[in-house]
């Protein structure tokens, strides 16, 4: 049997594919097996991403990368991740410096509240007599709104000199959020960590004072009760 050139050629091209064939299957081998013993690129990520600290309010989410614990009443609570806003004109130092502000302003009303219900208007507050707040607010500004704009007045000057603080803070990186320097019976001067637990029962005690008196608002708003009166109510209602 003869091969004529033709025949030639294409049994020649034929061998030349099925070497290269088995030239690319026997290197598809050999890379297959150095990348099942090589560590992957994103490797470390995922290690991290796995070792990375656990949330103490939330354990089933990592710890929020600015949230170190350095703050009194840090607990890594962010599942909304503010704390790593920085780009709508606040960072994590406004926002702790609004809930500061808020905490002691929410103290404050809780107490006020309280004890106006309990032993009845301020001096030159007479005509307040409903317990409901809110609607001793209406009745104070229908007989003397000037006390009113006075407030107002006085709030305004306040967030001025507070927003301020908090700007210059915010830049210099020697002031705390919430620092104003006052402290008449020098707690900060004594124990370190007696100062570091006055501080974590003062936010401790703010965040719920802001529950409560959202809670006395929105009750005095609907049922135009006092906090108290609205207490005894429900416990009465819900009692065996």
């Amino acid at each position: 049997y003869q091969f004529v050139p033709e025949k030639a050629i294409l049994f020649n091209q034929i061998n030349n594919l099925k070497m290269v064939q088995v030239a690319t299957l026997v290197a598809a081998l050999l890379t297959g097996s150095a990348c099942a013993f090589s560590p992957l690129a994103n490797n470390g990520r995922t290690t991290l991403s796995l070792n990375a600290e656990k949330s103490a309010a939330l354990p089933f989410l990592n710890r929020p990368a600015l949230l170190d614990g350095s703050m009194a009443g840090d607990v890594g609570f962010d599942p909304l991740g503010l704390s790593n806003i920085d780009d709508v004109g606040c960072d994590l130092y406004w926002l702790r410096e609004a809930e500061v502000k808020h905490a002691r302003v929410a103290m404050l009303a809780v107490v006020g509240i309280l004890q106006v219900e309990i032993f009845g208007p301020a001096p030159g507050c007479e005509m307040a007599v409903d317990p409901c707040q809110t609607d001793a607010f209406w009745q104070i500004w229908g007989a003397h709104p000037q006390y009113i704009v006075f407030a107002l007045i006085m709030i305004l000057i306040i967030e001025t000199f507070s927003g301020i603080a908090t700007t210059l803070g915010r830049e210099s990186g020697e002031r705390a959020p919430g620092d104003f320097g006052l402290d008449p019976l020098g707690f900060s001067k004594g124990d370190p960590d007696k100062f570091a637990r006055l501080q974590a029962q003062e936010i401790a005690n703010g965040r719920l004072a802001m529950f409560a008196a959202a809670g006395e608002l929105v009750q005095g708003c609907t049922t135009h009760q006092g906090a108290i009166d609205n207490l005894m109510g429900s416990i009465t209602d819900n009692s065996f």
